[in-house]
């Protein structure tokens, strides 16, 4: 059992404020982004499921856009080239799978697309 309120929060990127935590085979990043906050383009080996809590987020994967809004649950397959943009304040639950290994050591903008860079 965790509670959300005892994970400090960080800042990886301008506008995305994620709080992250682990199950035995999963990861979970907890994020409040600023309207108009920018997702670079990037990929990761996880396969990664997107739950809007709040808000609208336009997600771009493969090529394709789709806005999501409220209740709406998107998944992005492994290793598929996907973006963002808030086109308001947002909350968004992620879920990741295998563990985000390069996640447990802080959200940093070296990690924030899956590549740890030493």
């Amino acid at each position: 059992m965790f509670d959300w309120k005892d994970i400090a929060a960080q800042t990886p990127i301008p506008g995305f404020v994620g709080k992250v935590m682990h199950s035995d085979s999963m990861t979970f990043a907890l994020w409040e982004i600023s309207a108009g906050a920018l997702l670079p383009e990037h990929d990761h080996v996880h396969e990664q499921v997107v739950h809007m809590l709040d808000g609208a987020f336009e997600l771009t994967v493969d090529g394709r856009t789709e806005t999501l809004s409220r209740g709406q649950v998107a998944a992005i397959p492994s290793n598929a080239r996907h973006s963002g943009r808030a086109l308001t304040d947002c909350r968004i639950l992620d879920a990741f799978s295998p563990v985000r290994e390069d996640y447990r050591h802080g959200l940093t903008s070296n990690v924030i697309g899956g590549v740890a860079k030493t």
